[in-house]
């Protein structure tokens, strides 16, 4: 990839592997959405723009002997193209650290790799719950034609577990099934990490049994908000451009500027398979 410029940087191939390694690790632990949405690529980093698709949502089934009757076809009712916006952190490593672990060979410290990384990874999380307005994209939480229930209490009672059954009962009358995903933000999330009365059991463990095991928590979903999605890939995905990699900017005053940089956009196709507890 001639574009990162990485034979530019002033070392070679071992560091740029652990540098990786720091990124790879740091987003594989904090990424959320890629831990149930569908992933569409990586396409490369030349690819600038996907369809974004409304699918027609009519459920109409013919049944006869002869099959001579005027059938009703799924298919795309309107397509869009639209970019595909891209993420970047930049950070610095001293020269002092390279001369470091060139002449002593103490490791140089990949602390500011790391934070750029989880910078990174809070950043595309965000997009997806909570769209970018900037390039007038919508996000899981905000999407027009989105389900919504008026969330209860959950510090109290069944009332999470009685929440999600009543969202799952939402996407079943839609005609919409499994996959589930079920995301809280921390408030909502910590309020399913109690023991439920009467059954022994943790009333998230419950929940989890509901929708299939897929229970996540996100500081990108705003205090006592969650929301239950059927995260097939007909319902929305994750477009991936160029996956989370690292590209070499240049020097500046004696150190080395580095960029971390993707290219991401989530396709919501039908956004009733959406549920917001709010």
């Amino acid at each position: 990839m001639e574009f990162l410029l990485r034979e530019d940087a002033p070392f070679g191939s071992e560091l740029w592997e652990r540098i990786d390694n720091v990124v790879t690790q740091v987003a594989r632990e904090q990424l959320v959405g890629r831990r149930f949405l569908s992933i569409f690529g990586p396409l490369g980093a030349g690819i600038q723009s996907i369809n974004l698709d409304k699918l027609e949502q009519n459920q109409d089934i013919r049944v006869d002997v002869l099959g001579d009757d005027e059938p009703v076809v799924s298919k795309v009712e309107k397509r869009s193209f639209v970019p595909i916006p891209m993420l970047y952190k930049d950070f610095l490593i001293s020269w002092r650290d390279l001369e470091t672990e060139k002449q002593a060979g103490l490791p140089v410290d990949l602390a500011p790799a790391a934070i750029a990384a989880n910078a990174m990874s809070l950043k595309e999380d965000n997009i997806i719950f909570n769209g970018n307005p900037e390039f007038g994209f919508s996000g899981l939480m905000n999407a027009d034609g989105r389900q919504i229930i008026q969330k209860s209490n959950w510090a109290e009672g069944d009332n999470p577990f009685l929440d999600v059954a009543a969202a799952l009962e939402k996407l079943n009358a839609k005609g919409i099934y499994g996959p589930y995903a079920l995301v809280a933000g921390t408030e909502a999330f910590l309020q399913m990490q109690r023991l439920q009365q009467g059954t022994g059991m943790l009333l998230i463990d419950r929940v989890r049994e509901l929708v299939g095991k897929k229970v996540y928590k996100s500081p990108v979903i705003e205090k006592g908000k969650a929301i239950l999605v059927s995260c097939s890939s007909h319902c929305m995905d994750l477009v991936i451009g160029q996956d989370m990699i690292t590209g070499y900017i240049g020097p500046e005053k004696l150190n080395h500027t580095f960029r971390i940089l993707e290219t991401a956009l989530l396709r919501i196709k039908r956004p009733d398979a959406i549920v917001t507890f709010e």
